[in-house]
C-alpha cells in the first residue's frame, strides 16, 4: 500500500484530465452518484468545460501513481457575507480506497484553496442516505445550513431545464 498524496489537478495535463473523467465516471456509476455512467458528451466535454471556468478547480488523490479520489469545486458568492464561497460539487473515492480518510485529505486541500481565494465558507450537498459521507463531513466541521432554528435547515432542490 502506497502513501496517499493529494494535489490540485492540472486540466492541461492529459493524465490529470483522464483521471478527472475516470473518477467522476466511477462516482456517477456508483449508487451514491446516481448509478449511471457519464454520457459520452460529458466525458468529452468535462475537463475543457471546467478549464474554461476560472472559478472551478479539482483535487486529485493518488495511491502511488493510481488516481483514487476526486473533489470538484466551483466558486460561488455569499450575498449575506458579500464574499466568495466554494461549493464542493463532487467528492469521489474509489470503492477500493474508501475508509482511508482520502476524502478528508482532499477536503483539507479544498479548504486551503478556498481560504487562499478569500472564501467565507465551503458548501456541499449530500444525499440523506449516504451516511458514510455525512459522518465524514460532520467530523470535519460541516453542519446542516440554517439561519433560525425555528425555520429548520435548508433543503437542496433542483429543477432540470431540458
Amino acid at each position: 500500500m502506497s502513501a496517499i498524496t493529494v494535489r490540485r489537478a492540472d486540466y492541461a495535463q492529459a493524465a490529470d484530465a483522464a483521471a478527472v473523467v475516470m473518477l467522476l465516471d466511477a462516482y456517477a456509476s456508483d449508487p451514491a452518484g446516481g448509478g449511471e455512467p457519464l454520457s459520452d458528451f460529458a466525458k468529452a466535454r468535462l475537463v475543457p468545460s471546467l478549464a474554461a471556468r476560472p472559478t472551478a478547480f479539482s483535487i486529485l488523490a493518488f495511491d502511488g501513481e493510481q488516481p483514487v479520489g476526486l473533489v470538484n469545486c466551483i466558486e460561488g458568492f455569499s450575498t449575506f457575507a458579500c464574499q466568495p464561497l466554494v461549493n464542493v460539487h463532487d467528492v469521489a473515492v474509489l470503492v477500493s480506497h474508501r475508509g482511508r480518510r482520502i476524502g478528508e485529505l482532499m477536503l483539507a486541500l479544498a479548504e486551503q484553496i478556498a481560504r487562499e481565494r478569500g472564501a467565507c465558507k465551503l458548501t456541499l450537498e449530500v444525499l440523506s442516505g449516504n451516511q458514510g459521507a455525512r459522518k465524514l463531513y460532520e467530523r470535519i466541521g460541516f453542519a446542516d445550513y440554517q439561519l433560525d432554528p425555528a425555520m429548520g435547515h435548508a433543503c437542496f432542490m433542483q429543477k432540470w431545464l431540458e
